[in-house]
């Protein structure tokens, strides 16, 4: 069965990330087409990328970089949960994401974002990003903004219209995993 990683990339106390991580694997988990873990990068305590090699030479030398890779390269694709700092993603999630490099090829990838303006300036540094680990990111967006979907700023509260967008970009990150299936098949049988 298809494996989707729901990616925490926050690791601030207080933060309002693992109330919408935990209500996108709740929704996920109610469907019956995938399996769906969530993956919080505090689980995952990563330096500042300390590799003497490039992560697209794949040859990791540090603990933490093989224990980190090993979980990603068991997922078919992933869901981030991004927070907005500074226009932009968060440092812990940028360095999780430029630790390794073959691990994320040809898997689908799609976005749940959440700041005083829902976050989509951080999801166009992803989507770049993405482009470049050669990952498939999908159109549908999950954005959340502090002003409506979050009660005093604190308590996640999202409407109706936000389940049916996050169903949406859980469709399409599970059709682009399944269909690039073949390519990851490729690469595993060439490794």
């Amino acid at each position: 069965m298809t494996r989707i990683g729901i990616i925490l990339g926050s690791t601030r106390p207080n933060r309002k990330g693992e109330q919408v991580a935990l209500w996108a694997l709740e929704t996920a988990q109610a469907r019956r087409d995938a399996q769906f873990e969530l993956v919080d990068l505090r689980d995952y305590p990563l330096p500042p990328l300390d590799e003497a090699m490039p992560p697209s030479f794949g040859k990791y030398q540090q603990e933490h970089t093989r224990r980190w890779a090993q979980k990603v390269s068991s997922f078919d694709g992933f869901v981030v949960v991004t927070p907005e700092y500074n226009h932009s993603t968060s440092g812990v999630l940028k360095n999780a994401l430029d630790f390794l490099f073959g691990e994320w090829n040809n898997k689908a990838v799609g976005f749940i974002s959440y700041g005083v303006n829902g976050g989509v300036r951080a999801v166009e540094h992803l989507r770049v990003m993405a482009s470049e680990l050669m990952m498939a990111d999908v159109r549908t967006q999950v954005a959340l903004s502090f002003a409506t979907d979050f009660e005093n700023r604190t308590q996640f509260k999202p409407g109706a219209h936000n389940l049916l967008a996050l169903n949406k970009m859980l469709d399409q990150v599970i059709s682009w995993s399944q269909a690039l299936a073949p390519l990851r098949s490729d690469r595993r049988a060439v490794a």
